[in-house]
């Protein structure tokens, strides 16, 4: 019989208590935000607009990834900058980590048409000059008339405070806000691309 340890019971009791606090993140957050939000996404589609996302940490590897499930998934243009690593790196050496995404944005002649996604756990706070990439990137897209979404962790950043729709993933542990936050921008993506208004191509399994 295997009996188990001190640290392993501790381990056990850490994950369990994550897949609680995420179960109760899943009873409070705004499904009626996350609803208007696949609206907001099917109405750029359907007029021709493109969709940036942007993300920086774990949040950028989460854009990479909704773009694949956005382009495949929903027949919508999408484009992430962190996933040109050439571009990204000689804007941030010549010019700033903080315009990098402002100025890829121009670059792409992003419009009126074009939406803004947005991942982030703070989402950006100008004035203690927190993400200051985002904060300028929004800035140029409200600038332009863009909708701008965001799946954030927190309801007073520049993000949530500037979108047209914004999904704030519910505060259970002031600990686990990050994890938590990225895990749900996770969720919160997967139920848009699955959503009967934005899916056109059916998932191999």
């Amino acid at each position: 019989m295997r009996f188990r340890g001190f640290e392993e019971d501790l381990f056990l009791a850490h994950v369990q208590r994550f897949f609680s606090l995420a179960a109760k993140v899943c009873g409070a957050i705004d499904c009626s935000e996350i609803e208007a939000m696949a609206r907001c996404l099917k109405e750029v589609r359907d007029q021709g607009g493109r969709l940036f996302i942007l993300g920086v940490g774990g949040s950028a590897g989460n854009a990479s990834h909704a773009v694949n499930d956005f382009r495949k998934l929903c027949g919508m243009e999408a484009y992430a900058p962190t996933d040109n690593v050439s571009e990204l790196t000689a804007r941030t050496n010549d010019e700033g980590w903080e315009t990098v995404f402002r100025e890829w944005l121009k670059t792409s002649r992003a419009r009126s048409e074009d939406a803004l996604l947005v991942f982030s756990v703070g989402g950006g706070d100008a004035e203690h000059g927190v993400s200051m990439n985002l904060v300028h990137a929004i800035d140029l897209a409200r600038e332009r008339g863009m909708k701008i979404c965001s799946v954030v962790g927190r309801d007073q950043g520049h993000a949530a405070r500037h979108s047209t729709h914004a999904v704030v993933v519910p505060q259970v542990d002031a600990a686990l806000v990050t994890p938590i936050s990225e895990a749900f921008q996770a969720v919160v993506w997967h139920a848009l691309v699955s959503h009967p208004d934005l899916q056109i191509t059916a998932t191999k399994w």
